[in-house]
């Protein structure tokens, strides 16, 4: 039976083992889900496990990565979420990185998501969308994009972050707006989120004691933009970080643009040696065991171009092999090249029962409870040897982290 644990139990047991007074700032709090998915897994060897560490205590660390924040529960990329994401244990924090029509950098997933993640249909700012909201009609579903790019900072710092969802079939725009899956929640959404320019993510974030992973987005509007650059806008990042006086050993620049990765190794080197390319595949269902001729980028030429860090989808990293998880061709090629691996995104998919969907879709031969979930992060860590996972609830990694003595 696994013991239920709360913050103030865990830091008297730190305590009692120590024999000193253990410091808040040193705990993390887990909260019951690691345990609910522990329990719910098949008994193996890795479950014993598991269950022997349910009296922590538990640290910050640099394996869990905190995923646009907290998203599974918290408006992404908001304060709230990347505080929550630092109370559960993630060492590492993203901002995705786009940029307002005057060319300030802020945080959202993609520069055209605002009308998914914000309430802007719900303010007067609706009209400066690309797309005002187009109700749905007989066949034709509902429309509506809003950009970064369409307002100032100073509106874009007006709205407040929703959870990410929309209705398209509705009819009105409270109907579109009011669409969270029934797996996450609208609980801490309700005061609405506080948006954040990429500046104050980063002072925020290193205040939470966390290091950073921003992703620079690829734009929705044709680059130049009003005169700024693809070149001028990764610089711009980088140089946030700068002017924060951030260690470049604390950042992990990302980019599914592997020309920005190159631009950072070239004019950036020292952030650039902890550039990561994330790497989306060309959309192969078979990638697991496709021929390594085929893929888009050979790991040998990665390497040699300077990229240290590559980073797929789970999916990409495993396949089946006699009903087992097991490491793909990809992730051996991968290792074979030196290159370190780092993957997304763990707690996306809701419940396991049906196959998981696209992050499991190479196993989901094997994936039938939400158990699998932390079979899957053992072969991740222990066989493929991931330096990193990402988690829209990173209190699931930061426990296995933890019970596995990871850093």
């Amino acid at each position: 039976m696994l013991k239920k644990t709360t913050l103030a139990s865990v830091v008297a047991g730190a305590a009692l083992a120590t024999g000193a007074a253990a410091s808040a700032a040193d705990v993390v709090e887990l909260g019951p889900r690691p345990y609910f998915l522990v329990d719910s897994m098949e008994d193996s060897a890795l479950k014993e496990k598991l269950l022997s560490c349910a009296a922590g205590p538990f640290k910050p660390t640099l394996f869990s990565i905190g995923h646009r924040g907290a998203a599974m529960q918290f408006p992404e990329h908001t304060k709230e979420s990347y505080v929550a994401a630092a109370r559960m244990g993630a060492g590492i924090i993203e901002c995705d990185v786009t940029f307002t029509a005057d060319k300030e950098l802020v945080c959202r997933h993609a520069q055209n998501d605002l009308h998914t993640t914000t309430n802007i249909l719900a303010t007067d700012l609706a009209e400066k969308c690309t797309q005002p909201f187009v109700p749905a009609s007989g066949d034709d579903k509902a429309q509506a994009e809003c950009r970064t790019s369409d307002l100032t900072l100073e509106e874009f710092l007006s709205l407040e972050g929703k959870m990410d969802a929309a209705d398209a079939d509705a009819t009105t725009v409270e109907g579109y707006m009011d669409a969270t899956a029934g797996w996450r929640t609208d609980l801490y959404a309700a005061p609405g989120g506080t948006l954040m320019t990429h500046a104050q993510s980063i002072e925020l974030i290193a205040g939470l004691g966390a290091k950073f992973t921003p992703e620079l987005k690829s734009p929705a509007v044709e680059m130049p933009f009003d005169g700024f650059t693809q070149e001028d806008y990764a610089q711009k990042m980088i140089d946030e970080y700068k002017a924060a006086d951030i260690a470049p050993e604390d950042v992990w620049p990302q980019s599914f643009n592997l020309d920005d990765v190159l631009y950072w190794i070239e004019h950036e080197p020292e952030f650039g040696k902890q550039a990561v390319f994330l790497d989306e595949g060309t959309g192969e269902e078979s990638w697991s065991n496709m021929d390594p001729s085929t893929w888009a980028h050979a790991m040998a030429d990665l390497k040699a171009q300077g990229v240290q860090y590559i980073a797929p989808a789970m999916w990409m990293l495993v396949t089946v092999e006699n009903g087992e998880i097991v490491p793909s061709r990809y992730a051996e090629e991968a290792k074979a090249a030196g290159l370190k691996i780092i993957t997304w995104t763990l707690e996306r998919s809701g419940p396991l029962m049906t196959g998981g969907g696209w992050y499991y879709q190479s196993i989901e031969e094997v994936t039938d409870n939400d158990g699998v979930m932390l079979e899957l992060l053992d072969v991740l860590a222990q066989d493929v040897g991931v330096v990193g996972v990402f988690s829209d609830w990173p209190a699931t990694v930061s426990y296995y982290a933890n019970c596995m003595g990871l850093k």
